[in-house]
């Protein structure tokens, strides 16, 4: 047989060379992970979840959802009245400013001309009960009367009518009674 095959030699031949090589066999990893991490979290942030822990981020996340587009109003606080252009840009528009399922388109005076020979109550009449595909109201039901008649005089004057924009009426007759009311009855005792 031959000798080669014991001639095996290790580049360990002292103890103090097997005592380095184990050192370094666990030393030399564990540099390279405390050097991985450090320099993955010591690299500068941007993007998603960068800032998430800060206090602005903390209350948007945990502010309710429905706060977002609504607005609260004290219902018992007197109404606030919107003009007809305000009106005509919240509820009639959609089928007004593109004249769909046969509206007729605000500022096209050959459609307009047959409906404002009919006369403006007829206008107002038709606007706040509804006419074919028209619901009343535009179906808002939240909008006054008034309101409605403002938007038909809106629409209208934009459409080659010359109508009169109407004026509002008293709020409450009896609430204005009660005070003057009030002096009489002091009179009497």
């Amino acid at each position: 047989m031959s000798d080669a095959h014991n001639e095996h030699e290790s580049a360990i031949k002292t103890p103090k060379q097997l005592i380095a090589a184990v050192a370094a066999g666990f030393l030399v990893p564990i540099i390279c992970i405390v050097l991985l991490v450090e320099y993955v979290t010591n690299a500068q942030k941007t993007g998603a979840g960068s800032e998430s822990q800060t206090a602005e981020m903390i209350t948007a996340r945990i502010k309710p959802v429905a706060d977002d587009g609504f607005t609260f109003r004290d219902s018992t606080a007197p109404k606030q009245l919107l003009s007809g252009e305000e009106v005509y840009k919240s509820t009639c528009a959609a089928c007004h400013g593109a004249g769909v399922a046969g509206a007729p388109k605000v500022g096209d005076e050959a459609s307009w001309k047959a409906r404002i020979g009919e006369g403006y109550d007829k206008l107002v009449s038709h606007a706040i009960n509804g006419l074919r595909a028209m619901p009343a109201k535009g179906g808002n039901p939240d909008l006054d009367d008034i309101e409605i008649a403002r938007t038909v005089v809106y629409m209208a004057n934009q459409s080659g009518a010359k109508f009169k924009e109407p004026e509002v009426k008293a709020a409450a007759p009896a609430a204005a009674a009660a005070p003057a009311a009030a002096p009489a009855a002091e009179e009497k005792k």
